[in-house]
């Protein structure tokens, strides 16, 4: 599947991804042996993923679909292992041809993977190419949490978003990175989130498209599905309507929270696998209606989602059985989502119109006391470096200028 060099306690050992042709053959045969059932009783999407869509794009992934371009795309970037607190921790690092360029980690989240950023990566650390100035440039870290893709699974709890945050610091000191910055999205949100609560030392600033704002009595009221507090603004109350619409739809992390190791059907059969993937909500309905629409994109020249870019998401789970493992996040994590953690460190907030709530600059500013950026753009959603992968950049170089 994957080799790495010399096995070493701390040492960063070289990764290649190579897939044995018998797996993906194996794979092939698993959607094509499908046993289906019937379609869904109603018109719209309010049972779940429609037959036709899921039929439609197995049929593509068992005939069509190529797993060796999304391999050698990987293999083209610099992959690494090191283990980290008992853990292999896989990840990519590439560095700008500019020197002085600011260290960035950034987080994927679920049910998403290393693959969300690979549209990032040359924006980040060749801004040139992109408009930008030399000085906009980032070295680049991405790692794989635990129990997804690449790196190892947990065989004991604790690796949550403040295990994870801990791990980060290390790997970035272990670069030989003294200072630098994080980024994250969805579970990534959670961890830069707790790498800011920690103040972990080099950690200059945050970035988070996922931002945690929500006041106490408004994250009470809202998980409760009570009206919304008195004396909301209409900004307020735009999020206030929009969290009660996310908890109304995210039955699939209720399960994961409760009972992730009941899921053994996503680690045996392909299409449930890709049909528990796709049924997580955005801000435009459940199942996800920016990764829906890319089901029906082949190509795209504007870096919009692509058909082959959710299978690569979803064959890397497949590969890497990791459907169960990546799930029991949801029952490691016992916070509040969206509720304020209580970070002090500087802050950068981008508020893309498809997240699962637009945070109001109110609240913001009350969860991030020193908050650094803010700014609402008007495209773009919760898997925000895939869908707009320049916007995500330019929205970067932006939040991080004056930490360099």
């Amino acid at each position: 599947m994957g080799t790495v060099a010399v096995e070493s306690t701390t040492e960063i050992r070289p990764f290649h991804i190579d897939v044995p042709e018998e797996e993906l053959a194996n794979l092939r045969r698993r959607i094509e042996e499908t046993r289906w059932p019937e379609k869904e009783t109603v018109s719209d999407q309010s049972q779940g993923v429609p037959l036709a869509v899921i039929q439609k794009l197995a049929s593509y992934w068992a005939t069509n679909y190529d797993w060796r371009t999304c391999e050698a795309r990987l293999n083209a970037l610099p992959q690494f292992v090191t283990q980290i607190d008992g853990l292999d921790i896989h990840f990519i690092h590439v560095r700008s041809q500019h020197e002085d360029a600011l260290p960035l980690v950034v987080n994927h989240g679920w049910p998403g993977s290393i693959v969300e950023q690979l549209k990032i990566i040359d924006g980040l650390t060749d801004p040139t190419a992109h408009g930008a100035s030399p000085i906009d440039a980032f070295h680049v870290v991405i790692p794989s949490m635990p129990g997804y893709g690449f790196s190892g699974k947990p065989t004991s709890g604790g690796w949550g978003p403040e295990r994870m945050g801990r791990a980060w610091a290390e790997l970035m000191q272990r670069l030989g990175y003294d200072r630098y910055v994080a980024q994250g999205g969805d579970w990534g949100a959670f961890v830069v989130d707790q790498m800011g609560v920690q103040a972990l030392e080099g950690l200059l600033a945050i970035h988070t498209n996922m931002p945690a704002t929500v006041p106490a009595d408004v994250d009470r009221a809202s998980l409760a599905g009570e009206p919304p507090p008195a004396g909301l603004s209409p900004e307020e109350r735009r999020a206030y309507e929009q969290l009660i619409r996310t908890y109304a739809q995210v039955e699939y992390a209720r399960m994961m929270a409760a009972r992730p190791q009941t899921l053994y059907g996503i680690a045996d059969s392909p299409v449930g696998l890709a049909a528990w993937l796709l049924d997580h909500n955005d801000a435009d309905g459940q199942p996800a209606a920016a990764v829906v629409a890319a089901l029906d994109r082949p190509s795209s020249d504007t870096g919009a989602l692509t058909r082959d870019e959710v299978l690569d998401n979803i064959t890397l789970y497949w590969l890497t059985n990791t459907g169960v493992s990546a799930s029991r996040l949801y029952w490691e994590y016992k916070g509040g989502f969206f509720n304020a953690k209580g970070v002090s460190i500087p802050v950068a907030v981008t508020v893309f119109p498809g997240e699962q709530y637009q945070a109001p600059r109110t609240w913001a500013e009350q969860a991030y006391p020193n908050l650094i950026y803010f700014n609402e753009v008007d495209r773009g959603g919760h898997f925000a470096a895939w869908e707009e992968p320049e916007l995500f950049s330019e929205e970067l170089r932006a939040a991080f200028g004056s930490m360099r």
